[in-house]
């Protein structure tokens, strides 16, 4: 049976590719896309879900709730020197399209509850939607299955700070917060597993490039800014945690190694904002969380390219802005 699922996501760049992998995957079974602040700005995410929506042909039969558009105290801080506007210039006629009226950590709230224990949670950009529903719903936790979170690094490198990775740096506040909650959470860090095992190189590109349908050519270009910039950095490839996110959730055969560890967030230091401390059960603290160590990146790289083969129909011409 199809996992029932909600993406939580700041659409830009590997955002659209796990939007895929919600929309495509016979085990997805995706109810809702709710949005957070984060990546590019607000208004643009939106507009890049909607233009993932298209691609995969599922244009209007999948919501899209719009929710929190500042972290919890913080302000917001973008990914725009590295996404560009998140979607590689691609463009369509958005006219007509309109998110829900019902906000987005209301949605959340009202999903999980309508089968406690059922739902799945993608939360692939700062944790600010999910902190709130935490709020609003004492009862939100323990409704949720479970809980699979893009962040952080497992006592390894941030990629915007020396110490933090973005999502948690965003809104720290909001991570601590959700790790404090109750969720039976799943944690796919930055560093080491996507920075060394969910990076694409260029051989890699050059296969999916070449399956040469309208998913694989969307991909091609919403990676193009980011792959320019983690060139850059001295990163050969593309980096995929979001989509690797998804997938870990939909097809665990993909893990090869993952513990239990206590994960606590930073809020209040000057240079280690939104660190992660993973503490691997040496410290006397009760583990809150599951944190991947290792995947197969053969596995996830074919399971990948396999979603982006799939013949779809745009409804709507896509362009590329000059």
């Amino acid at each position: 049976m199809p996992t029932p699922l909600v993406i939580d996501t700041d659409t830009a760049q590997d955002d659209c590719v796990a939007l895929l992998v919600g929309l495509l995957d016979p085990a997805a079974d995706l109810r809702a896309i709710t949005m957070v602040a984060g990546n590019v700005g607000f208004d643009q995410q939106v507009r890049n879900a909607f233009l993932t929506l298209n691609v995969a042909g599922r244009l209007g039969e999948v919501p899209v709730h719009l929710g929190c558009r500042a972290p919890l105290t913080r302000a917001w801080v973008s990914a725009e020197n590295v996404h560009g506007d998140g979607s590689g210039g691609l463009r369509m006629d958005q006219s007509g399209l309109e998110p829900e009226s019902e906000h987005a950590v209301d949605a959340l709230v009202r999903l999980a509850a309508e089968h406690p224990g059922e739902l799945s949670i993608v939360a692939i950009g700062p944790l600010t939607n999910i902190a709130m529903a935490v709020a609003k719903d004492p009862d939100f936790a323990r409704n949720v299955g479970s809980l699979y979170v893009m962040g952080g690094s497992n006592n390894g490198r941030g990629n915007i700070t020396a110490a933090a990775e973005f999502n948690f740096y965003v809104d720290p506040e909001a991570a601590k917060a959700v790790f404090a909650a109750g969720f039976d959470v799943t944690v796919v860090p930055w560093d080491p597993l996507t920075l060394r095992q969910a990076v694409f190189g260029q051989e890699r590109l050059d296969r999916i490039e070449a399956i040469g349908t309208p998913l694989s050519d969307f991909f091609t270009d919403v990676c193009a800014a980011t792959l320019e910039f983690d060139r850059s950095v001295g990163i050969d490839g593309t980096t995929h945690p979001d989509s690797l996110t998804a997938a870990v959730l939909l097809h665990p055969e993909l893990v090869r190694r993952s513990a239990r560890y206590h994960v606590d967030v930073e809020t209040a230091g000057e240079l280690t904002r939104g660190y992660s401390a993973m503490s691997w059960g040496v410290h006397g603290l009760e583990p809150n969380a599951t944190v991947v160590e290792e995947i197969d990146a053969e596995g996830f790289h074919a399971y990948l390219s396999g979603v982006l083969a799939t013949e779809t129909v745009p409804a709507r011409k896509i362009t590329r802005s000059v």
